[in-house]
């Protein structure tokens, strides 16, 4: 491929990343264009004046390629600022949902070293090992073979007892992915402060439709408050998080911790959560709050492919399958991650589940909107991923030690 055309494409690249292509049937070819140019803006910004360099040195110098590359260097530039900026506004939704002196809770403030963009480790961004880390590999959970099975994440360094603990649920259409796929920055980062960190498989639609998801996530933490403590985890202590799909699967199994009827053989198990915090979910399957592209989600995909049944023949399936309709003024904490740019999930649904919590709950509710963010922004280490696994990690330190207080005080 010739100069010139390199440069157009990585300029048509960068700028489906600022401004995704809309509408729904593009809402796929959008994200996958977008999401690694936005999270590798740094990477591909310097290849891009590598690429410009090399060729204006050359004898035969094609000025229209050399504009296409000035053009996309401004546009990566300007991604990577936007992702900079994820710092900011995630520690402004902190402050405004929690109050300013939530720092003051913490077992340590952190540091300006503490919350700077870790550059050296981004340099390989699908490098994500950690010595620091031990993970308990291929755990049966329940009797559903491969899809039953967990990774535990805890400290290498030294054992743990009494540790916070944080589930996590991959996403993927409920229809593919594992749990080595998703939430790997997050959990070592975690373990690597002394949480324990659990990732579960969960069966899968169409093979399994919906409700098996939501039932195998509830069996999971119920085989958690039974085992973990055998790991070192407080198992009266479970934060769960999940994006996409896990974000809807961890969303609503905080918000049913009484739904006996998603407990099959563990109707008396306890269930319950913390506190929930869920990366770009969807939280309307049913098309209740009437946004065209939850219906046209509802329609084309769920109803065909996850709950094998049509919203016209059983409504309430859909209903109960909607965290934005399970809201009661029990819900736990919530944390609500999500981009403004996502094309496969519109934000729009962030913004109408956390108007509900807020409107019924009796805890509290953080949302972080992260400005330019497409879906899956936190699958592997980027500027803004680290942004968001920090906020995270400040938003579980302050909620375990809240947790510890108040257990402290009774």
């Amino acid at each position: 491929m010739g100069f010139r055309r390199r440069q157009v494409v990585t300029a048509a690249l960068t700028a489906n990343a600022i401004r995704p292509v809309p509408g729904f049937e593009m809402g796929i070819p959008a994200f996958f264009a977008g999401w690694l140019t936005g999270e590798l803006a740094p990477h591909v910004l310097a290849l891009t004046a590598a690429d410009a360099a090399t060729h204006a040195r050359g004898r035969r110098r094609d000025p229209v390629g050399l504009a296409l590359a000035g053009l996309s260097a401004a546009g990566l530039a300007f991604l990577v600022g936007q992702a900079r900026r994820v710092r900011e506004v995630a520690e402004d939704s902190l402050t405004e949902a929690l109050g300013a002196e939530y720092v003051e809770q913490l077992d340590a403030v952190p540091t300006p070293a503490d919350l700077a963009v870790p550059w050296r480790r981004l340099a390989y961004p699908f490098r994500m090992r950690s010595a620091q880390v031990r993970v308990d590999r291929d755990i049966a959970y329940n009797e559903h073979g491969r899809r039953g099975l967990l990774d535990v994440y805890s400290p290498a360094s030294s054992p743990v007892e009494g540790a916070p603990v944080l589930l996590q649920v991959h996403g993927g259409g409920w229809s593919i992915g594992t749990k080595e796929q998703q939430g790997i920055p997050l959990m070592q980062h975690l373990a690597a402060k002394g949480w324990v960190c659990v990732a579960i498989n969960y069966r899968l639609a169409p093979r399994d439709p919906f409700p098996a998801q939501v039932v195998d996530v509830k069996q999971a933490i119920s085989w958690i408050k039974e085992n973990i403590a055998s790991y070192g985890g407080d198992p009266d202590y479970v934060a769960i998080t999940g994006g996409s799909a896990g974000g809807h699967l961890a969303s609503l199994a905080a918000l049913t911790a009484d739904d006996k009827g998603w407990q099959p053989g563990f109707e008396d198990a306890d269930t319950s959560v913390r506190c929930a915090v869920p990366h770009y979910g969807v939280y309307d399957l049913a098309g209740s709050t009437g946004l065209r592209s939850a219906e046209r989600m509802r329609d084309g995909f769920l109803a065909r492919r996850v709950l094998r049944t049509r919203w016209q023949d059983h409504p309430e399936l859909f209903e109960a399958a909607s965290p934005l309709l399970r809201i009661t003024p029990e819900a736990p904490d919530f944390f609500v991650v999500h981009g403004s740019r996502d094309t496969l999930v519109g934000v729009d649904q962030a913004r109408l589940f956390v108007a509900r919590l807020r409107e019924v709950s009796r805890r509290s509710v953080v949302y972080a909107e992260l400005p330019g963010a497409q879906h899956a922004f936190d699958v592997f280490p980027s500027i803004r991923s680290s942004h968001v696994v920090r906020a995270i990690d400040r938003y579980l330190h302050w909620h375990w030690s809240s947790y510890r207080h108040d257990r402290a005080s009774a």
